[in-house]
């Protein structure tokens, strides 16, 4: 039997299908190439691109494949976007996602891994978060998220849905093949790195005025390795029976905005000019993650803990890859046509 990976050429799915690869698990990818990038997924691996939402092509992939889970990566991550445009988010996270639920369950498949966020507990009311914190988002792209895990636990109940929704604090860093490329960028680790290889002229510093111990906000950054080897222990605990879960991943250290630009200047040993900019809409002033129920249901411990090691590795895979993936012109050509 073998894994359908959604969203495995975004950039978190694309670490989970290598992964899988090597540990000799069958993967088929669908992904949409909104956000993807084809050549993120290796070849020879199954790779269809479309609509979670298709049932059409889901029944196409379930009748052409041996598949018994589902990793779900595939969603619009912006949150400055889901505030200006909610109805794309929730069109697409969330309805979408009650579409691919119902093609699998109609194809007999009972085991879903879900890419949650720490988005769905909204401004924190304890630091370091645990999965018991009240759920209250203060984005769309949260509400959207938050309403598939009700979702799910619906479908457990009614269904016998089987899932581990995977709560994500901030992914970073890079494997040796895979790496952050996202049109446009908004995340920090990679526009410092850009910053640093002259690609961009400065980093926006999104508010100094936060109650922080610098004014900047703080986040709580996990290699995306560590992401992908989560995943593989929540398929181990679904295929052993085992019940649904609601699990955090995060490396419980907080990390400033300053902070996070003082290691990658002594990362990659170069400036990295900044500017002050306006708090952005829907961001919380600090996250920070308690991921001891992870270590407790699936046995799994951050390899890649310091903040070091993981601007390392991205700034690794940036040096190698300073246009992002190959199909980077083919893209760009294609919108301007």
């Amino acid at each position: 039997m073998g894994v359908l990976i959604t969203g495995g050429a975004g950039y978190i799915g694309s670490v989970a299908v290598e992964d899988l690869v090597k540990l000799g698990e069958q993967v088929v990818v669908l992904d949409n190439l909104v956000y993807g990038h084809r050549a993120a997924v290796a070849d020879g691996v199954p790779f269809y691109e479309g609509s979670i939402g298709d049932k059409e092509l889901l029944r196409r992939i379930l009748g052409e494949h041996g598949i018994d889970a589902c990793m779900h990566f595939s969603a619009y991550a912006y949150v400055g976007e889901s505030v200006e445009e909610p109805a794309k988010y929730f069109q697409n996270n969330f309805v979408e996602t009650l579409h691919l639920l119902d093609g699998l369950r109609e194809g007999g498949i009972n085991r879903f891994i879900f890419s949650s966020t720490c988005a769905t507990y909204g401004v924190p009311q304890h630091i370091p978060i645990d999965e018991k914190h009240p759920q209250w988002p203060i984005n769309p792209y949260g509400w959207t998220k938050l309403m598939v895990e009700r979702a799910m636990d619906a479908y457990d109940s009614a269904y016998g849905l089987k899932y581990v929704a995977l709560r994500y604090f901030n992914a970073a860093g890079a494997s040796e093949r895979c790496g952050e490329d996202h049109d446009p960028e908004t995340h920090l680790i990679p526009l410092v790195l850009k910053a640093a290889l002259g690609r961009i002229p400065k980093v926006s510093i999104f508010g100094n005025d936060y109650d922080t111990r610098d004014g900047t906000a703080i986040r709580d950054y996990i290699h995306i390795s560590d992401l992908s080897s989560a995943h593989l222990l929540a398929l181990d605990h679904l295929r052993a029976e085992k019940q649904s879960e609601f699990i955090n991943l995060g490396n419980g250290n907080g990390y400033s905005v300053n902070q996070v630009i003082d290691t990658a200047k002594k990362v990659t040993g170069r400036k990295i000019p900044t500017e002050d900019a306006p708090r952005r809409p829907g961001d919380p002033p600090q996250l920070v993650g308690d991921s001891r129920k992870a270590r407790e249901v699936l046995g799994w411990k951050p390899q890649f803990p310091e903040l070091e090691k993981i601007i390392e590795s991205a700034w690794n895979w940036h040096r190698a890859n300073p246009d992002g993936y190959s199909d980077n012109k083919a893209r760009s050509t294609s919108k301007s046509d």
